[in-house]
């Protein structure tokens, strides 16, 4: 594992500062449980008329603005301001590929726009990877860290793409969390919850690390810090300003089916340590108040 800078993660009742990991890096994808499928036997037919022969049409490049040398870099306080929405937050489309900056890159408000911020290979120490939301003559669209809601566009270069094959989503009414791989659910899980006035956020955000943290109150287990922060900065505790929505389990189960956190989501020690052995970084995770059919399978017990 790499240790990196040190960060603050909502936690149930004090401030906590946790050094970040990665299990595995942009080129380790972990653990691998893909069921085989039979390859379809290719077919020949003639096209219906000369169009159909014609090469696919290339959209063409859109030049970047060679951003400032003084812009911010995004870090782990709160991200700077001007970037635009995510175009479908509560999307819960997979997203496949995650963008690992391979040296510091613009990130704008636009494909062509303002330049607003630079992206790093690493934030607070660790490898980034942010999920890919939708591409443009060349440049990526992604999930700012640091940030709710929010993308940032990304222009060609300077960067590689990392499969993504998992997915967490999240229902606050019915206090789940299912992990899916290549789609298919894997296993379920009863969370506890953020409060009526520190709710767990809306809408898809991602696994941003890792952290060991050594404390009893955390089961001795490692937990993941999220891209996302709360909506409502001021509603915390102030010895917790500034710090990013967490995934992890908790030292007993007596609150899962609850609102009780501060926004992070709680599930249990076992569940949380399957996460930790199976999920990478840039793996997206989506909150949505209650899916439109029932999560397939019953919850996990433990």
């Amino acid at each position: 594992m790499l240790t990196g800078g040190l960060l603050a993660l909502l936690g149930g009742a004090v401030a906590l500062t946790l050094v970040i990991t990665s299990a595995a890096g942009p080129d380790q994808a972990g653990p691998l449980m893909a069921t085989p499928t039979s390859t379809p036997t290719p077919t020949v037919t003639s096209p219906a008329n000369p169009a159909d022969t014609a090469p696919a049409t290339v959209e063409p490049s859109i030049p970047a603005i060679p951003p400032p040398a003084n812009l911010p870099v995004v870090n782990y306080d709160a991200a700077p301001g001007g970037f635009p929405a995510d175009p479908d937050p509560m999307s819960t489309v997979r997203l496949r590929e995650g963008l690992h900056p391979t040296a510091k890159v613009g990130a704008y408000d636009a494909p062509g726009g303002r330049p607003r911020a630079f992206l790093a290979p690493t934030l607070a120490g660790v490898p980034l990877t942010v999920p890919i939301v939708e591409r443009k003559s060349g440049w990526a669209a992604v999930l700012l860290p640091s940030a709710n809601r929010t993308v940032a566009w990304v222009p060609p270069g300077n960067w590689k793409t990392v499969p993504l094959r998992d997915q967490l989503v999240v229902e606050r009414k019915t206090f789940r969390l299912t992990w899916l791989r290549d789609d298919k659910p894997v296993q379920t899980w009863r969370t506890t919850l953020g409060t009526r006035a520190t709710p767990t956020p809306l809408g898809r955000t991602f696994v941003l690390g890792r952290s060991d943290l050594g404390d009893n109150v955390y089961a001795d287990t490692d937990v993941f810090a999220l891209g996302a922060v709360p909506d409502d900065p001021d509603a915390v505790p102030s010895g917790l300003r500034g710090a990013h929505i967490g995934l992890h389990t908790w030292y007993n189960d007596d609150t899962l089916g609850k609102n009780v956190t501060d926004g992070c989501i709680r599930i249990t020690k076992s569940g949380q340590r399957k996460l930790l052995e199976e999920i990478i970084p840039g793996t997206s995770l989506v909150v949505v108040d209650k899916l439109p059919a029932p999560t397939p399978g019953p919850l996990t017990a433990g």
